[in-house]
């Protein structure tokens, strides 16, 4: 299988590097792996053919893992055309053939350059931040801009939730843990007149990135949506070619529910990319798949634990190491 080696290539990172990659998707993705390769295994073990019954059991644990009907379907079907191309007969066989197409699965037609933040080389880029309350979306910008910075570049945040009680003085903790500045005003205030005063103030002080956090109440979406407009508006007049990234964050424990938000999300917005919050803290990761093969819009960021370091990059390959490590770390040796 080699996906150590698929990392390493990938980011011409060398062997520690990439099995630390790996490391943390392993951990990160303990209940989702020991719900769905114990699964597999056990499908495996009861199904020593390849055959239709195999393949209708195997959709059950696929969908039971939230990859979301339409995307089981397709996999099932090219899964049925490598077995014949192949010749398998042996159920045990068919284990590295799901964890390849899944990745192929999870990239279609675009490289793996999808994955990427986009940041410009040159000036400032504006990253807007939007999601619902409660799905981690405060703390993901702390850890991008703590990530950020420990890369060498400049980054301020821009409190927009105007309207959370207390998201003004959560960005700004955050803002102090990461080491950078937090502009704000006061609670009520108008979003966009906040976004407006952080591009003025990261051009000011020659800054690399600014984050911009967004007002994220479901009561009226309508409203929000419209809110959500006028803050882009306001970066695309400031800054041209801005906002480089929409990322919109949600909830992995959610599962299909995130799904239906990410739907409402790009509608309103050009979202660029997910940030996919506690995943380490559900048994239904498969949603990660769902959401690229049903919105067409990739993961970017994957939130595997608490601390200010564990919002990691994603990779299909470190992901689907995740979802099958306990089967597949013979081949990786």
């Amino acid at each position: 299988m080699g996906f150590i080696n698929k990392l390493k290539s990938k980011f011409k990172q060398n062997e520690e590097d990439a099995e630390d990659v790996t490391k943390k998707y392993k951990k990160g993705m303990e209940k989702t792996r020991h719900s769905f390769s114990g699964k597999i295994n056990d499908l495996v073990a009861r199904y020593r053919k390849v055959d239709e019954d195999f393949f209708e059991e195997l959709e059950e644990v696929l969908i039971g893992a939230d990859v979301g009907v339409n995307t089981v379907m397709d996999l099932v079907e090219e899964l049925k055309m490598e077995v014949k191309r192949q010749n398998i007969k042996d159920s045990s066989e068919i284990k590295g053939v799901i964890s390849e197409k899944l990745v192929d699965i999870y990239y279609g037609n675009d490289d793996e350059d999808v994955e990427k933040l986009h940041l410009q080389d040159e000036g400032l880029s504006v990253i807007l931040v939007v999601g619902v309350n409660g799905v981690g979306k405060t703390t993901s910008i702390g850890k991008l801009a703590h990530q950020l910075q420990q890369q060498g570049k400049t980054v301020m945040l821009a409190a927009g939730d105007t309207f959370r009680a207390g998201a003004i003085e959560q960005l700004d903790i955050w803002g102090e843990r990461a080491g950078v500045d937090v502009i704000k005003q006061s609670e009520g205030s108008d979003p966009a007149a906040v976004i407006f005063d952080g591009i003025k103030s990261a051009k000011s002080r020659n800054a690399d990135v600014l984050i911009c956090d967004t007002a994220g109440r479901l009561q009226n979406k309508v409203n929000l949506m419209n809110e959500l407009a006028k803050v882009k508006r306001v970066i695309e007049r400031e800054v041209p070619g801005a906002p480089h990234e929409v990322l919109l964050t949600l909830d992995a424990t959610t599962g299909q529910n995130a799904l239906s938000q990410a739907k409402t999300f790009s509608e309103a917005t050009d979202v660029s990319g997910i940030v996919l919050t506690k995943l380490d803290g559900t048994a239904k990761g498969g949603i990660v798949l769902a959401i690229r093969k049903e919105l067409d819009i990739p993961v970017k960021f994957v939130g595997l634990g608490e601390n200010v370091e564990d919002l990691e990059h994603f990779d299909a390959h470190a992901f689907v190491y995740g979802l099958f490590a306990d089967l597949l770390e013979d081949d990786d040796k």
